[in-house]
C-alpha cells in the first residue's frame, strides 16, 4: 500500500437541516447518548486515527462550542480545525479545499464524508482507503466513493407528476454514498472548473467526472443511511445498536 500521500478529511456540516423539521441542525440532533456529529466523528477518527479532520460550519453555528471543549486536544494539536462553510454543500466542500491550500501536497488524500452519515461502517473505510491504495489500481490514481449496487426495480417519471415513463435497468446503477476520496489537487481544479460552468456539483465525483478523470466505486454496505428525513434518526439508532452488537 502506498503510505507516501498523506490523507487528510472534510465533514461538510454548515447545513441547517430543513427537512429534518427541527430545533436544530440535524447534525446536532441526539443519536444514541451523542450528537450525529459526534457519531460521525467518531466513527472517522477512530478509524483513521493520524489524519487531520477539517469541520465547516455554518457562520452562525451556536451548537459547536458547546461540544468544542471535548476536541481541545485534538484543535490544540491540529487534528481538528473548525472552518466557516457555504450556503450549499458543495459551496462547503470547496471552503475545505480551500483551507488546504498551502498545507496539502497536489497527490494528498483528501476524504470527504457527509456528517449526516454516522452508520458508515470502519470496515468500509478501511477497504476503500485500502482500494484506492492498492498498486494494482495503479491504472487509475484520481480516486474512488463508496457506493452500493441498486436492488430494486428503478422508475423514471416525468417531473411534475409521478406517472411512470420508463423501467430503468438496475444492472448497472449504484447508490453513490460517501465518503469519497479523491488526490487534491484534481478535485480542487475539477471544483473550481464546475463552479465556473455553473454546473450543480452534487457530489465530488461529479466535479472529477465532469473533468475528466476516472472515477471508480467501491462497494460498502447498503446501511450507509444518510440522515435526512425525521424518521430517519430512529432507524441509525437501530443501525448503530445492530452494527455494536455483531462486533
Amino acid at each position: 500500500m502506498n503510505t507516501d500521500a498523506k490523507l487528510w478529511i472534510l465533514i461538510p456540516a454548515a447545513g441547517i437541516g430543513q427537512r429534518m423539521q427541527a430545533d436544530r441542525p440535524k447534525q446536532y440532533l441526539p443519536l444514541l447518548g451523542r450528537t450525529v456529529l459526534e457519531q460521525t466523528l467518531a466513527r472517522l477518527h477512530t478509524t483513521f486515527v493520524e489524519a487531520p479532520i477539517l469541520l465547516a460550519l455554518h457562520p452562525q453555528d451556536t451548537y459547536w462550542p458547546q461540544l468544542a471543549p471535548q476536541y481541545a486536544d485534538l484543535t490544540a494539536s491540529g487534528q481538528l480545525q473548525a472552518v466557516i462553510g457555504g450556503k450549499a454543500r458543495c459551496d462547503s466542500v470547496m471552503c475545505l479545499l480551500q483551507a488546504l491550500q498551502g498545507r496539502a501536497a497536489a497527490q494528498d488524500w483528501v476524504l470527504v464524508h457527509d456528517v449526516a452519515r454516522p452508520c458508515v461502517r470502519q470496515q468500509d473505510l478501511m477497504g476503500l482507503y485500502a482500494f484506492i491504495n492498492d498498486p494494482q489500481q495503479g491504472a487509475f490514481t484520481s480516486g474512488a466513493l463508496l457506493g452500493a449496487p441498486v436492488r430494486d426495480t428503478m422508475k423514471r417519471t416525468h417531473t411534475q407528476d409521478a406517472k411512470v415513463m420508463t423501467t430503468v435497468a438496475r444492472e448497472q446503477l449504484w447508490h453513490a454514498y460517501t465518503p469519497q476520496v479523491f488526490r487534491y489537487q484534481p478535485l480542487y481544479t475539477s471544483m473550481q472548473a464546475a463552479f465556473a460552468a455553473g454546473m450543480q456539483v452534487t457530489d465530488e465525483a461529479s466535479a472529477m467526472e465532469a473533468a475528466g478523470h476516472p472515477v471508480y466505486l467501491y462497494a460498502g454496505a447498503h446501511d450507509n443511511l444518510k440522515i435526512t428525513q425525521a424518521e430517519d434518526l430512529a432507524l441509525a439508532a437501530y443501525i448503530l445498536r445492530a452494527q455494536q452488537e455483531s462486533e
